[in-house]
């Protein structure tokens, strides 16, 4: 039997809604603890991405969000290995490239974020300058700062 029309959209997978789910519940809590969001799921250049560009004071912080339905295999940060830090890396220079260096400090910090979406209440620990930037990433003299 042929069917006509268009495809059903295939369903998110279960691993990708709770990663949304889990960045909405980072950005809230980042909300509540005083920081304005400046964007989710900034793509700077062609093949990284920043889940949150966020500032507090002088302070222009990059947020990667790591969840995890349980800490049964360690804290939800330690998935986040060298490889990924260098990415993160060349995507908020790429970001503070095309910002012409806003004259702030820069950080990276780690949201985790443990639970599943029918959970009441998942557990959120912030990691400021979760880790640093690379020596390689240089800035313009008198611009930018890292923290």
């Amino acid at each position: 039997m042929k069917l006509f029309g268009k495809k059903p959209a295939p369903e998110k997978l279960r691993s990708t809604a709770v990663g949304e789910w889990g960045e909405q519940v980072a950005s809230a809590a980042l909300k509540r603890a005083g920081y304005t969001l400046l964007g989710h799921n900034i793509r700077p250049n062609k093949h990284d991405e920043i889940d949150i560009v966020a500032r507090t004071g002088e302070t222009l912080v990059f947020v990667e969000v790591k969840t995890r339905g349980s800490e049964d295999f360690g804290r939800p940060a330690t998935a986040i290995k060298s490889e990924k830090r260098h990415a993160l890396n060349r995507a908020a220079a790429a970001y503070l490239r095309k910002a012409n260096y806003p004259d702030l400090y820069y950080r990276f910090d780690v949201v985790e974020v443990v639970g599943q979406p029918e959970d009441k209440e998942p557990v959120v620990t912030h990691v400021e300058n979760a880790f640093p930037f690379e020596r390689r990433f240089k800035f313009p003299a008198g611009r930018g700062r890292c923290r």
